[in-house]
C-alpha cells in the first residue's frame, strides 16, 4: 500500500513528465510513448469521478438542508402570524361581549350599529366564531358549567340551559370556554 504522494512531490514528477514530453517533441518522437515509461500524473492525482461523486453528494446534502430550512422558517412564520392574531382577538374578547350584551338589551342603533357589525365581519375574516347557544348539549371541552339551571322539558343528556357568556373558536381552537348553565337530566 503506497502513501500519497506530498505536494512537492507531485510537482517534481509532473516537471518530469512535461520535461520528457519537451524533448520528445524536440527529438520528433511521439511523447505518448514517452509518458507511458515514466510514471503518469494521473495515477496521482485523485479519480475524479470520485471527486465529482462526493461534491454532487455535498451539493444534495446542503439543498436538502436548504429546503428544510426554508420550510422550517415557513411554519414558523405561520405560527407567529397565528399568535399575532390570537394576541389581537384575545383583546377584542370584551368589546365583543359587550356588543353582543347591547344587541341582546335593544340598545345597538344607529351609526354604532355599523360599527359593531363591521368589527364582527373582521374578527369573523380572520377565524373567529362565538358559540354557545340554549339548548345545544354540554361540551366541557367548549363549555364552562357555573351554575345548574332546569329547563321546562325534560333532558336526556346535560344540556346548556343558559348562556352567561358565549365562548369564542379561532379556526379549530377553543379560545375561551363559553360560560353556561346546565340542566341536568333526571336521575331515574
Amino acid at each position: 500500500m503506497s502513501e500519497d504522494p506530498t505536494p512537492d512531490e507531485v510537482v517534481e514528477e509532473a516537471e518530469a513528465v512535461v520535461e520528457s514530453a519537451a524533448s520528445a517533441l524536440a527529438d520528433g518522437e511521439p511523447a505518448a510513448a514517452e509518458a507511458k515509461e515514466s510514471k503518469e500524473v494521473s495515477e496521482e492525482t485523485p479519480d475524479w469521478k470520485i471527486v465529482a461523486a462526493e461534491r454532487t453528494a455535498d451539493l444534495q446534502r446542503l439543498q436538502a438542508e436548504y429546503v428544510n430550512y426554508k420550510k422550517r422558517v415557513d411554519r414558523d412564520r405561520a405560527l407567529a402570524r397565528q399568535l399575532g392574531i390570537e394576541a389581537v382577538v384575545a383583546d377584542l374578547m370584551p368589546v365583543l361581549d359587550a356588543i353582543q350584551l347591547a344587541k341582546s338589551h335593544g340598545d345597538l342603533d344607529g351609526g354604532f350599529k355599523m360599527v359593531a357589525d363591521e368589527l364582527e365581519k373582521v374578527a369573523a375574516r380572520h377565524g373567529l366564531v362565538a358559540f354557545g347557544d340554549v339548548g345545544d348539549r354540554f361540551d366541557p371541552t367548549r363549555h364552562e358549567a357555573l351554575m345548574e339551571v332546569p329547563l321546562e322539558e325534560e333532558v336526556t343528556v346535560t344540556t346548556v340551559s343558559q348562556v352567561i357568556q358565549p365562548g369564542y373558536q379561532l379556526r379549530d381552537r377553543v379560545i375561551r370556554p363559553a360560560r353556561v348553565a346546565v340542566a341536568n337530566p333526571k336521575q331515574g
